[in-house]
């Protein structure tokens, strides 16, 4: 499992416009169908990195929490199924059911998206106003695999906090960190 860090966007980037598979529903979903009237959450995730498994479910529960008040949250999987057939869209419906994801599961075949964002990692977490301009990009909390430290969603808890209380957000944002995109050969 490689540990690769967040490309870190630049805060007040426009989120870049997606229509995506939702394997939960069978829908093309757009970003303007998924955003939050205060804000919205796009995760990179997939199915079987161990870093990904470990966040699920605090992803779950945060994703129920702050939906309830007007966060809108995304799940987008990029990585290359030829090679990674455990992340195929079929497999991705029965991930969104077995850890309660109350947010859709969207399949990014072509990997656009994943290169609009400059995702780098699984699991990326994003969060943009209401305006769709990036406010927090980087880690759910301290917590990794085998480190000991409960998970909280401390960092995006926080960043999601500030933007809904009209509060500055910090700039000073560490990087998610987990298994690499699994990008298709060229």
């Amino acid at each position: 499992m490689a540990r690769t860090p967040s490309n870190m966007l630049p805060l007040g980037t426009k989120a870049p416009e997606f229509e995506l598979l939702d394997t939960v529903s069978d829908k093309i979903l757009s970003l303007q169908q998924v955003k939050g009237e205060k804000g919205t959450v796009v995760m990179f995730i997939c199915n079987h990195c161990p870093f990904v498994i470990h966040v699920n479910p605090e992803v779950s529960i945060i994703a129920k929490e702050y939906q309830a008040k007007g966060i809108g949250f995304v799940a987008i999987s990029s990585n290359d199924v030829a090679n990674y057939p455990q992340d195929a869209p079929h497999l991705m419906k029965l991930k969104a059911s077995e850890e309660n994801y109350s947010f859709p599961y969207l399949y990014d075949e072509t990997q656009k998206v994943a290169k609009a964002y400059d995702a780098a990692c699984t699991p990326d977490f994003y969060l943009f106003d209401a305006n769709l301009k990036l406010v927090y990009r980087g880690q759910l909390d301290d917590s990794r695999p085998g480190n000991g430290i409960p998970l909280t969603g401390k960092d995006l808890k926080t960043a999601m906090d500030a933007l809904l209380d009209g509060k500055p957000i910090s700039e000073e944002q560490k990087p998610s960190l987990g298994c690499n995109i699994k990008w298709k050969e060229a």
